[in-house]
């Protein structure tokens, strides 16, 4: 089976706008999200992105880039466009990587990859453990409840995903936005209506629980920071620039 991987990309975040061109050691955010994604070694990496500026500061750091369009509603839509333009004929799974987490953990991208393949799952996700309790009540930390508790060696189903968790169990968990999909589930996902649920929640996730596709859950062994704001993106500099 072929991965392709496809990190969406844009320069106009409405909370820290220019965020993708970012510099941390002298390399922007989504070129090192493009090398983490290299490394993984699971497939043909592209960054897709309505902004030409991204698509020349990758390619100077020897990354592959597509010009996207400007109006797509969700980083879903616009990797089924880049999907769509690049006319792959031989791929069977497609992997949506975040553009604003330099420090993912590349074990964890090769791990969804493995389980995406032994399962034959139609969309697969990740999740880390909470470890700290304020989490679940903060709505900018997305939670996934699964049918099993997460461990290493399975990939249990998601029963729902939430901003807020009011009853804590040990089936809840930090839900990480990468997302892998079978060709046939991103093409029958992007053409389903937004749900009641997606637009109240902010969550595109819940369009497809709404419409009965499932997605599965493997634990991922840390949770990367998404660089969101201008403490986050501080935050990150550091860690990464004291390595």
């Amino acid at each position: 089976m072929k991965t392709l991987v496809i990190i969406p990309s844009r320069l106009s975040a409405t909370r820290l706008p220019g965020k993708p061109l970012l510099k941390i050691n002298n390399i922007s955010i989504i070129s090192h999200v493009f090398k983490r994604a290299k490394e993984a070694n699971i497939g043909e990496v592209i960054v897709a992105a309505e902004d030409q500026e991204i698509i020349d500061d990758v390619k100077k750091n020897g990354g592959n880039a597509i010009i996207t369009g400007k109006n797509h509603k969700t980083g879903t839509d616009r990797i089924y466009e880049a999907f769509k333009k690049l006319d792959f004929k031989d791929v069977d799974l497609i992997m949506n990587l975040q553009g604003d987490e330099p420090n993912i953990d590349i074990r964890d991208i090769v791990s969804l990859n493995n389980f995406m393949k032994s399962s034959k799952a139609n969309i697969g996700t990740l999740a880390s453990k909470i470890n700290d309790s304020n989490m679940y009540s903060n709505e900018n930390v997305v939670k996934v409840i699964t049918e099993k508790v997460l461990e290493n060696k399975n990939f249990p189903k998601a029963l729902n995903f939430k901003r807020k968790i009011n009853e804590i169990n040990n089936n809840i968990f930090h839900h990480l936005g990468i997302y892998c999909y079978s060709v046939e589930a991103l093409e029958k996902f992007v053409n389903l209506k937004q749900s009641e649920n997606e637009i109240k929640n902010r969550l595109e996730q819940l369009r497809a629980l709404d419409n009965q596709q499932t997605i599965n859950v493997a634990l991922a062994n840390s949770s990367p920071i998404g660089v969101d704001t201008e403490e986050d993106y501080l935050a990150i500099k550091k860690i990464m620039e004291y390595k």
